[in-house]
């Protein structure tokens, strides 16, 4: 085999590599779930203040992969959120998607009639800068006007 055919080898090679690392950095359904739970474990444990503060700390305990734990109140004020602090202290309640939903609302009423779900929306992954779906496990928070949830990328 010439020189150059092993540096094209190489390179396929190392594209393929990164993507498959890529693949691997996306957080699953399963992971979601239990990180929703981790987190009402945290919140009945340290109290909904602290643990709002534990989740938007960008410290990995309250992060898995491409997942984190955000807290929204019902009035669609946000109060934790682990992949955007600068999202905490403001309303969402009608922030859309790509396709005009109000997908904040879909997790409140999701939360507030079933206790908990998935919502389905389209938002753009930061990872790939594109627009994928998405889709957020919600549940509803006792004792507290709000949910917690985590979402991932499909």
């Amino acid at each position: 085999m010439n020189a150059m055919k092993k540096v094209v080898l190489l390179l396929i090679l190392q594209f393929l590599a990164a993507g498959f690392v890529s693949a691997q950095e996306r957080g699953n359904a399963d992971q979601a779930k239990a990180l929703v739970e981790r987190g009402l474990a945290h919140i009945k444990s340290v109290g909904i203040d602290k643990a709002a503060e534990d989740f938007s700390t960008k410290d990995g305990k309250w992060h898995e992969k491409d997942l984190y734990v955000f807290l929204q109140k019902f009035d669609g004020n946000t109060i934790a959120h682990g992949g955007n602090k600068g999202l905490v202290g403001k309303n969402m309640l009608d922030l859309k998607d790509a396709n005009g939903q109000t997908f904040i609302r879909t997790m409140i009423d999701t939360a507030k009639s079933k206790g908990s779900g998935w919502v389905d929306y389209m938002w753009t992954n930061p990872q790939t800068k594109k627009v994928e779906p998405k889709s957020t496990y919600v549940v509803k928070v006792p004792e507290f006007e709000g949910l917690i949830g985590v979402g991932i990328y499909k």
